[in-house]
């Protein structure tokens, strides 16, 4: 390893330990993916809610980069993976927008939109990190290919897409040139799986890829799940970690307005905490948060939905269930605060 080479890497070491208290939001309406109308309302409705003022009241100096535009381009689509074309000219430019918002020393917060757009922001981050270590929260693996998904929705692709073993499984993708798969499967931990395909399972097992289910929460905690998946991905506290969080990984009870709900799943005291324990790596430079469809359920459903997202995402950069902590040089309370 040469010097400059060397001093690149003790660089990337040094910016995935400390960050500087400043986030970038990305957001993607964008409903391709899958079938259901509403998905791309995500953003908006996330925003909305109060989204940037919550994250401000934690003392972050947030800027907001606006929804992502692109044009489609005109290429052929591939046998059982719909809209394909709309899914390469999106996820290409959110990989670019995600670049740039790590380049500006911010941790990358995305609204989807369906799960397919987490092609661009893992991509993204690996191009601008290199060593990635994901944690990927959702009911489902997302571990399909074209040649084995039922519906051809390429929200259930995406994983499959982005992990670097399973390259040989697909054909020829036009449009998507740009992205070549990086994540090795040692950088991959499922949390929350209770909705895995016959094929996904094979993959898994074949691939020993570090996967926990609900069921393996209930028998060792959300806390030991969490440093276990860790524990497995990043061994030596040292990449940098991106959440890719699927909000149907929730129990419908909790987050009922999403497109693909499954019952039994974590409940938002469980996913908090996660988020809490991933906070305190000091190492989360992104953060995905896909699949509120605002157009699914009466208003009680889609206010439980949205608060349960703002929730996930403000424990993640540094929400404390305790109250914050007291400026730094603040050691009594003034007697005026009580009066």
């Amino acid at each position: 390893m040469n010097t400059l080479t060397r001093a690149r890497v003790i660089f990337t070491k040094l910016s995935v330990r400390f960050h500087s208290g400043k986030v970038g939001i990305i957001g993607v309406p964008f409903n391709k993916g899958q079938k259901k109308e509403g998905v791309a309302r995500g953003p908006e409705t996330i925003r909305a809610a109060g989204l940037i003022k919550e994250l401000q009241v934690l003392g972050l100096d947030v800027r907001d980069y606006g929804d992502v535009n692109y044009d489609k381009e005109d290429i052929h689509d591939v046998n059982n993976m719909s809209h394909l074309s709309h899914v390469a000219s999106c996820t290409s430019r959110l990989s670019e927008c995600v670049q740039q918002v790590i380049r500006d020393d911010r941790q990358v917060v995305t609204i989807g939109g369906d799960h397919s757009v987490v092609i661009g922001t893992i991509d993204g981050h690996i191009k601008e990190k290199q060593d990635v270590a994901v944690i990927w929260v959702d009911a489902h693996a997302d571990l399909n290919t074209n040649k084995t998904s039922d519906s051809g929705n390429v929200h259930g692709m995406p994983a499959a897409l982005l992990i670097s073993e399973l390259s040989d499984y697909w054909p020829y993708l036009p449009g998507m040139d740009w992205q070549k798969p990086m994540l090795p499967i040692r950088n991959l931990a499922y949390i929350g799986l209770r909705s895995v395909d016959r094929y996904e399972r094979l993959v898994i097992e074949k691939h020993g890829i570090t996967a926990f289910g609900i069921e393996d929460i209930e028998h060792y905690g959300i806390h030991n799940v969490f440093h276990m998946a860790l524990n497995k991905i990043d061994p030596h506290n040292e990449k940098s970690l991106h959440v890719s969080f699927d909000i149907d990984s929730l129990d419908p009870l909790e987050a009922p307005s999403t497109g693909t709900p499954v019952r039994g799943g974590l409940y938002l005291r469980e996913a908090i905490h996660l988020m809490e324990q991933i906070y305190r790596t000091h190492r989360l430079s992104a953060i995905d948060l896909v699949e509120v469809n605002p157009q699914i359920g009466d208003a009680r459903d889609i206010k439980i939905t949205v608060e349960a997202a703002i929730h996930v995402i403000q424990a993640a950069l540094g929400h404390m269930r305790r109250g914050l902590t007291v400026p730094k040089g603040v050691t009594d309370i003034p007697l005026q605060t009580f009066r």
